[in-house]
């Protein structure tokens, strides 16, 4: 028996087993981060309970961060991998580094104008293009706390939707370290509660995101706080706490003025709209998560959003409707993801795996299958 035709006969449940001692876990660290108990692991890992459901698959996968083929099929070539992303080896060599000086000195100004270009590349979606000016701007940025985090909060953010959240926390606990004062530190707090949900550690996002809150003076940063709390809350299954937690947002957006964001935080009524949406969808509500999407997007500041949250959260509809069985939905909402932010879709691999799935399902409809070939994704 040949390599390829031994992995190819091997339980999903081993190779479960397998990508779990890899990423030094226990059976009760992936039952935590699963929500499940270390007998329901165990079970998987010895054959005894089927992996039969492909929405259960994925949440594994997205625990011990691999694409849900390598689990499926681990002889198929991963159909995730973005090409061209190859500065996230930069970045990583740029946070490790971060107590050097300044290659050469740049005027605060300068810094200034490269910190805003980074923040509107990122809300365009431009992560290839801001992977590699990251290592230069953090550098240049060290000399001044204010830009310095900012530029720190950025990367976090990016290496969050690149699926590096071991990265990104490194880099938002950079961002809260090199704060001086409680509105820094609250939006630090920001991409720190982020980095700590995508590595599936919802209950200290939790509570560093309640803690941020209690201290954060600026009311959009302590409503996107409370936002990432109540997210972290659905996250491990506590439907009271997430509601609770999303009525103090939502008075907070209510109170709301209009004037500049100088967080980044694009806080308002339908971003607590967006946090509706996912908390009800990790809550196994889908028609409800759907009906708050619909609300969303018809409210007048939708299209004043960030193109990399709508995006985004086109994303997160997509992932709703593939869960419903709606291929069609999915396929719509990731072809509109596309028109908005391209690199939402071509370079995260969270959205990529969404393509592939409804690629390899069967004939997709035109606008999918184009999206597929565009991105370089192989169709079955």
């Amino acid at each position: 028996m040949t390599r390829s035709s031994a992995e190819r006969d091997e339980p999903i449940g081993r190779r479960v087993a397998r990508w779990r001692a890899r990423r030094r876990m226990t059976q009760q660290m992936l039952a935590d981060r699963l929500g499940k108990s270390k007998s329901w692991v165990d079970k998987v890992e010895r054959g005894v309970r089927r992996l039969d459901r492909y929405p259960v698959v994925r949440e594994i996968a997205e625990v011990l961060r691999v694409d849900p083929a390598v689990l499926l099929d681990p002889c198929q070539p991963s159909p995730v991998v973005a090409k061209g992303l190859d500065g996230v080896d930069g970045v990583r060599g740029a946070l490790a580094h971060y107590h050097q000086r300044p290659a050469r000195a740049v005027a605060a100004d300068e810094v200034r104008r490269y910190v805003a270009h980074a923040w509107l590349t990122y809300e365009h979606a431009h992560y290839a293009q801001l992977l590699r000016a990251l290592p230069a701007l953090l550098d240049a940025a060290h000399p001044t706390p204010a830009l310095l985090v900012c530029a720190y909060r950025i990367t976090a953010g990016v290496l969050v939707k690149l699926d590096e959240p071991d990265l990104a926390w490194l880099a938002a606990d950079r961002a809260v370290a090199a704060s001086g004062d409680p509105v820094g530190v609250g939006a630090a707090a920001i991409n720190v509660a982020q980095a700590l949900r995508a590595l599936g550690r919802d209950r200290l996002a939790r509570i560093a995101a309640v803690a941020a809150a209690g201290t954060a003076a600026d009311v959009r940063v302590r409503g996107t706080l409370l936002l990432q709390a109540a997210m972290a809350a659905a996250g491990c299954g506590d439907h009271r706490r997430a509601g609770d937690l999303l009525g103090h947002a939502d008075a907070l957006a209510d109170r709301r003025v209009g004037g500049d964001d100088p967080h980044h935080t694009a806080f308002g009524p339908t971003v607590v709209l967006h946090a509706r949406f996912l908390v009800a969808l990790r809550l196994g509500d889908t028609d409800l998560a759907l009906r708050h999407h619909r609300t969303a997007v018809r409210r007048d500041d939708w299209s004043r959003l960030p193109a990399e949250q709508r995006a985004a959260h086109l994303v997160d509809v997509a992932r709703a409707h593939l869960d419903s069985g709606d291929f069609t939905g999915g396929g719509r909402a990731l072809a509109d993801a596309h028109v908005i932010a391209p690199g939402e879709i071509r370079c995260r691999p969270a959205a990529r795996t969404l393509v592939a799935e409804i690629v390899n399902r069967g004939p997709a409809a035109a606008g999918v299958a184009r999206l597929a070939d565009l991105i370089g994704l192989s169709r079955a």
